[in-house]
């Protein structure tokens, strides 16, 4: 049953200070590479959303020791031996659960079965299962999709692999099975994606080469434990920043955010559509550049999004495009198909909600035009179920003329439980 909730249009400028929660991709490695590793591992900042829990879930289920002390979680690693799971691992909404643990399980003596919700047996899991065959793992999809099988093969071999898409989680899902490999494997990518894999891997101990958009790593190898203290997510507090960039008179600043030059293309392109950015980089925490962003209300100006700059920002491309539907001139993003097969197709939907929104905006194969002008609102907008989409939703509400009902809310809790009420914070 989805849940409807109504956002009102901002009545003050929004202003203050706010964190959010850790970053959920390096919360997904660093709970799944401890559980891999010899010893223990501390993990402080873990996001607690509904994605990472299913990771917890997942290595719980093949022997892992997880618990919480307080505001840290302790994992205590199988040293990639692990036993066979009592039956078929739930991934629930989790794509980078679901794909990393068909990397992890590549290299086992026993099969496991891998499974999720409705949307996540929607998206393509060929583009891992396929690789990992040519090094000799044993992989079962279900015409290219969930559920999987995964292991049970007698052994894997280091090669190296061209990808044709930049997916993070694709070079993942390589490098665990590298792992486990006798001999070298080689991942190389069309376009560079983000780095939390090789940075996380060589902190335990994994000798990691790169270069440029090629990154290799001998097995097989057992990564040690390493204690990690997660930074914000810039995916999450990207939601925030643009809330400060619609109202007028606004100014808000995310405290520990992840500075990762992987991650802060939705930064760069703020400012060039105008936005008033300031970074002030911290220090760093688990081999991340961690600090904090400031933005300002400002005229905003549309601009084009280049293909080499998508695997950098594509979890913020929904809610760029809030931001862009508010800003003077177009906006066009290309390079972006990536989008059709996440929790929705985003292209689609980020389409259908500024449409809804009285908003000019027209789909292309693998992006969208965006012609700014004023949001209207008063309406109902679907958010299919997806949490991105959701909540640029709710940021757009805030620059309407009237309030917008958000169905299907409760997906926020994938990723970012408090939001709704972290925005209301600000407002007030």
């Amino acid at each position: 049953m989805q849940s409807v909730r109504t956002v009102r249009p901002a009545t003050a400028a929004l202003a203050g200070t706010a964190r959010v929660p850790g970053d959920k991709s390096i919360g997904h490695r660093a709970v799944l590479f401890n559980a891999a590793a010899g010893g223990r591992a501390r993990i402080a900042g873990l996001p607690e959303g509904a994605d990472v829990m299913s990771t917890v879930a997942a290595v719980r289920e093949l022997g892992a020791g997880v618990r919480r002390e307080g505001d840290v979680w302790v994992i205590e690693g199988c040293g990639l031996e692990f036993r066979p799971p009592r039956g078929v691992i739930d991934c629930g909404n989790s794509g980078t659960t679901m794909r990393l643990m068909m990397g992890l399980l590549a290299g086992q003596k026993f099969s496991a079965g891998l499974d999720g919700d409705a949307s996540l047996r929607r998206r393509p899991m060929e583009r891992v299962a396929a690789p990992l065959r040519r090094m000799g793992a044993r992989v079962e999809t279900t015409d290219g999709h969930a559920p999987v099988r995964v292991g049970g093969g007698s052994g894997l071999r280091g090669v190296r692999h061209d990808l044709e898409i930049a997916s993070a989680q694709v070079k993942t899902a390589l490098l665990l099975a590298g792992l486990q490999a006798g001999g070298v494997t080689t991942v190389c990518e069309p376009l560079l994606s983000r780095d939390h894999t090789e940075r996380m891997l060589g902190a335990m101990g994994v000798r990691i080469e790169r270069v440029e958009r090629t990154v290799s790593l001998e097995g097989p190898i057992v990564p040690r434990a390493s204690d990690v203290n997660i930074p914000g997510d810039p995916s999450s507090a990207a939601f925030l920043l643009a809330a400060a960039a619609l109202v007028p008179d606004s100014k808000v600043t995310v405290e520990g955010v992840c500075l990762n030059p992987t991650r802060t293309a939705f930064l760069e392109v703020l400012k060039r559509m105008g936005a008033a950015i300031e970074v002030r980089r911290k220090g760093e925490s688990g081999g991340e550049p961690v600090g904090d962003v400031c933005c300002t209300f400002a005229a905003l100006r549309g601009v084009e999004i280049e293909p080499e700059q998508v695997p950098s920002l594509i979890d913020e491309i929904p809610i760029l495009a809030v931001v862009a539907a508010s800003a003077r001139g177009r906006t066009v993003v290309r390079g972006a198909g990536e989008l059709r097969v996440k929790e929705s197709d985003r292209i689609s939907a980020t389409v259908a909600l500024l449409a809804a929104l009285g908003v000019r905006a027209e789909e292309l194969p693998d992006g969208m035009v965006i012609d700014g002008g004023r949001f209207v609102g008063g309406t109902l907008v679907d958010s299919h179920g997806d949490h991105r989409i959701a909540m640029a939703a709710a940021v757009a509400a805030l620059a309407c003329k009237e309030p917008i009902d958000v169905a299907g809310a409760q997906s926020v809790a994938v990723s970012y439980p408090g939001f709704f009420e972290q925005l209301e914070e600000l407002g007030r």
